[in-house]
């Protein structure tokens, strides 16, 4: 007993940087010696699943103590990290705009089937969507992760128990949240093998194919992303602190990119980051309630995605798109973004629905939603390492900047 308690505090005491690369590598090599052992690939279901099952209960929990013990002040700061989540992934659409101008890529769309999904098909539908999904039973919003109706109801809670509830029920939640925190960070300490389990279904399944028959569409995607994660955002934040902004997405790029990358989900994601912000020593009042709401309306990935995916297919049915109905499509994929959904692929379903400014059928349009899945495991996988790190990237650079107008010191990471 005393060996296996021993193992695990080494386990555990070791950094989780490296454990997650071991399980990389190991579920790489695995992949291409033994493929097809179903145990394996359990691990990573197991892995996003049960982070999958908490992301809820505890944005639920966290939000509505948070709200319910907040401090005056912290108004600024949320208008704040608003005004950043809508403004960069409206800067993320104008990036792919430009980029798609510059090198256009066309999509062979003839070998592609059509992917039988339903589609939001103007941009009323997402708005009617966005609503019904605030007013949906709080219960029930929990049971299906409908984090928009969770923030809704989280928040109105909290708001109700700040004006009834004594110290005691207060004190009482906020035990609730660490407690359901604490089965977070247990669920955490076995990332490796559940991203071991994934990079090993990933790879035995789709291999390197995609980089071949997609490679320029993939490229341009990716390009995209990079740049909005490795100079607009950087550029963005060095200008609102006046630093230097790498050492700080350095930071999140390790603690939270990654994860994102392999589980693809920035709903999954949540528990990551505010880990991260808590290691950091972020007022845990704000992280709280700003990265649920990021992964929600912070969508530079998916507003990169539907602008590229949108542009491309105009390129391919050789339709010139209009400078002002480019400008058009950067507002409508912003708004989309904000409303796709925080699991695998959900940027991919509104791409109809930006498709539809130009006169693109559905039927055309549904077979680019095709060639998204295809191209999912890479594309995907970027996307929601953008949006789910940049949640915390500006959660992190949002409490700075309100320590610096304070007058604190801000500690070197």
């Amino acid at each position: 007993m005393g060996i296996i308690k021993s193992t695990f505090n080494k386990w555990q005491h070791t950094n989780l940087m490296l454990r997650i690369l071991a399980g990389v590598i190991i579920g790489a090599v695995l992949a291409l010696t033994v493929p097809a052992i179903e145990v394996v690939s359990m691990l990573g279901n197991l892995f996003v699943g049960a982070l999958k099952a908490m992301a809820p209960v505890l944005v639920a929990v966290l939000v509505t103590s948070s709200v319910a013990t907040a401090r005056a002040g912290l108004g600024s700061r949320f208008r704040t990290i608003i005004s950043l989540y809508i403004l960069t992934t409206l800067m993320a659409a104008v990036v792919a705009v430009v980029a798609s101008f510059l090198f256009p890529v066309q999509i062979a769309l003839a070998d592609v089937s059509a992917a039988a999904t339903s589609t939001p098909g103007a941009l009323d539908d997402v708005f009617g969507t966005i609503v019904g999904e605030v007013m949906s039973n709080p219960v029930t919003a929990i049971a299906k992760a409908n984090y928009l109706g969770v923030l809704f109801w989280a928040a109105v809670i909290g708001l109700a128990l700040k004006t009834v509830a004594s110290e005691q029920t207060i004190a009482g939640l906020r035990q609730w949240a660490d407690a359901v925190s604490k089965v977070v960070a247990w669920i955490i300490q076995f990332a490796p093998f559940g991203i071991l389990g994934l990079v090993y279904t990933t790879v035995s399944q789709s291999g390197l194919e995609i980089f071949t028959t997609y490679g320029k569409l993939l490229l341009l995607l990716v390009g995209c992303m990079l740049m909005v994660a490795f100079v607009l955002n950087p550029l963005i934040v060095g200008c609102m602190l006046h630093r230097n902004p790498y050492p700080l997405l350095w930071r999140c790029l390790k603690g939270s990119a990654v994860s994102a990358f392999f589980t693809r989900s920035s709903a999954a994601n949540i528990p990551v980051n505010m880990t991260l912000c808590k290691r950091i020593g972020v007022d845990e009042d704000f992280y709280s309630v700003s990265i649920p709401l990021g992964s929600t309306i912070n969508m530079d990935g998916a507003a990169v995605t539907i602008t590229v995916m949108t542009l491309a297919t105009c390129h391919t049915l050789g339709i010139v798109p209009s400078l002002g109905g480019a400008l058009l499509l950067s507002i409508v994929a912003t708004l989309a973004a904000c409303g796709a959904s925080g699991v695998a692929g959900g940027s991919l379903l509104l791409i109809p629905m930006a498709c539809s400014l130009f006169g693109i059928g559905s039927d055309v349009a549904m077979q680019v939603v095709a060639v998204g899945f295809i191209i999912g495991v890479v594309q995907d996988s970027v996307e929601t390492a953008l949006n789910s790190s940049s949640d915390a990237f500006f959660t992190i650079a949002t409490d700075w900047r309100d320590r610096q107008k304070r007058g604190e010191k801000i500690k070197k990471l």
